[in-house]
């Protein structure tokens, strides 16, 4: 799948220079053109990979540059006056070869909670291929405001974009780990699950070719609808076989030895780890309103009766009719992986926390701000024996 990235913020930016260190890793090519938007220079500057030009800095007459402090509202602002700026950086971006733009914020901050869902809505605008968001969830531990932003940003992001994938960062902290630590490891799990997903079905020269093949109308398709999707994935270690030449394959030599049975087995296995594992955003599989199962692997690993027998059980689990699966040969990686999304996931505890905490959040808000004019109000108070200067 052919994507436009646009990162907004300090996170989304991280993400999409994960990203294109993915496609330079793997020869996915996946990435069809980046921008990098931010208030702040100095998040710019701590980008690597993605071009200098390809940084958009915005909002330099209010903020010279120093970013929004959390202020969300402010960042939803700045995005609005400067869009045309931004829609510009776009405009090198061969639209006519992608398959979707992908717009990618931590929903906790200002500029990326703010800014991305007013791009978004600006791309729905001008372009007919999908607007997919990718939006990364703060941490219950970093803070009231930044909870208040991701309830307020969620809301309006989920609604200006064709689905909204979700990565929670509380189901993927680590304890023990500094704060740059945490953060790049969390960017490399993120991007490896969506990496995997985004790269299913690219055939470059000289690639194996899948037998059910999983393409960018898959994904799309499995997308529609709107809502809120999650991301699982489970991989094992496997020994790659040789790649063998193409008289051995005609013979049937090409399954390297491999027993069926146990491919059948480790597949399903996978399946069933990555869908009731640790999915990017925590949620209750029962109910959800489409899927779509990826095997990825050597293709000697790769057992069509698995795969399917996989599929059936995602069916089972979701209660959905709209199961889609197939497989994805690569070769270099050593392991068999299974990649499950779930679209259209409703029964999620998270985001009813969030909502919550982020109401309560609101409210004490605004009684602290009433009591601190009534003290301040108090403590100037002079009983009118003291005039001021003017």
């Amino acid at each position: 799948m052919k994507l436009a990235l646009i990162g907004v913020g300090q996170a989304g930016g991280k993400v999409v220079d994960e990203f294109l260190a993915y496609d330079a890793r793997t020869g996915a090519d996946v990435v069809q053109g980046a921008i990098a938007v931010n208030t702040a220079k100095a998040d710019l500057q701590g980008i690597d990979r993605l071009p200098t030009d390809r940084r958009i800095l915005i909002g330099q007459s209010r903020v010279k540059g120093h970013g929004v402090g959390a202020d969300n509202e402010l960042g939803a602002e700045i995005a609005e006056e400067d869009i045309d700026e931004i829609q510009g950086a776009l405009d090198s971006v061969p639209v006519h070869e992608i398959d979707a733009f992908l717009v990618v914020a931590g929903l906790g901050g200002g500029t990326g909670s703010g800014g991305a869902p007013v791009i978004a809505k600006n791309l729905k605008r001008i372009h007919t291929e999908p607007v997919y968001g990718l939006g990364i969830l703060p941490g219950s531990d970093e803070g009231g405001i930044y909870t208040l932003n991701a309830a307020r940003s969620l809301k309006t992001f989920v609604d200006e974009v064709d689905n909204l994938m979700l990565f929670d960062n509380d189901a993927w902290r680590r304890s023990g780990e500094s704060v740059g630590e945490g953060f790049d490891a969390i960017n490399e799990e993120l991007v490896r699950r969506f990496g995997v997903l985004f790269s299913a079905g690219e055939v470059t020269a000289g690639s194996d070719v899948a037998e059910s093949v999983v393409d960018s109308s898959e994904i799309i398709n499995t997308l529609k609808g709107g809502g809120i999707s999650s991301l699982g994935y489970a991989d094992v270690a496997v020994d790659e076989p040789e790649r063998q030449g193409l008289l051995s394959r005609l013979r049937g030599d090409s399954d390297g030895g491999i027993d069926s049975t146990e491919a059948t087995n480790r597949i399903t296995s996978l399946v069933r780890k990555a869908t009731l594992g640790r999915l990017t955003l925590p949620c209750e599989v029962k109910g959800t309103e489409r899927a779509l199962l990826v095997v990825a692997g050597p293709p000697e690993y790769l057992n069509r009766k698995g795969i399917e027998h996989g599929r059936k059980w995602l069916e089972e689990q979701t209660g959905s009719m709209e199961v889609r699966g197939g497989d994805y040969p690569r070769r270099g990686e050593g392991t068999v992986a299974a990649l499950v999304l779930l679209g259209g996931v409703t029964n999620v505890p998270r985001v009813k926390e969030l909502q919550q905490v982020a109401i309560e959040a609101q409210r004490n808000l605004g009684e602290i701000t009433d009591e601190s004019e009534d003290r301040f109000a108090e403590l100037m108070d002079s009983d009118g024996e003291l005039e001021s200067l003017f």
